[in-house]
């Protein structure tokens, strides 16, 4: 089933489906929330197309970010990753991430938590929002335990 929404996804961007585009695509596809690099990718496409090169997944990856077929994020942590975006504009436009500080987790929400600001924006000034990103920094359940009992220990 997915192989075929990603053919059409290619084809309404006017792309030709190849098998790196869709070893891309599936792979990513297997791993939702996961956030990986073009390292992460190739070598996770090596296991099935050994022969496969990592400037072929360096193009790859940059051809569907161009056509807004995935995403490119940044977590300033040095490293370009990527994510399948919604197959809409609308669903990638309401996609946000927390950061933990401690153990570095990334966590994916949707909900467009900025209608009201967004809205403000066009009526006082005429700015009309197509998208945003959302980066929130703190810490996971995980971590604050962790972090709790540590404190606990020093007392």
């Amino acid at each position: 089933m997915k192989q075929e929404i990603f053919k059409n996804m290619l084809r309404e961007k006017g792309l030709k489906v190849t098998n790196q585009r869709m070893l891309v695509l599936e792979l990513m596809a297997e791993r939702p929330g996961q956030h990986l690099t073009a390292e992460e990718i190739y070598d996770l496409a090596r296991q099935t197309y050994p022969e496969i090169g990592l400037a072929t997944i360096y193009r790859t990856v940059q051809v569907l970010v161009d056509l807004s077929v995935i995403d490119k994020v940044s977590f300033d942590d040095g490293f370009a990753r990527y994510e399948l975006g919604g197959v809409d504009r609308e669903s990638r436009h309401h996609h946000h991430h927390a950061i933990c500080n401690r153990c570095g987790n990334v966590f994916s929400f949707q909900g467009d938590l900025l209608d009201t600001l967004e809205q403000a924006l066009l009526d006082r000034s005429g700015f009309l929002v197509t998208d945003h990103e959302v980066k929130l920094h703190g810490y996971c359940r995980e971590c604050r335990e962790a972090m709790e009992e540590e404190q606990d220990g020093k007392s």
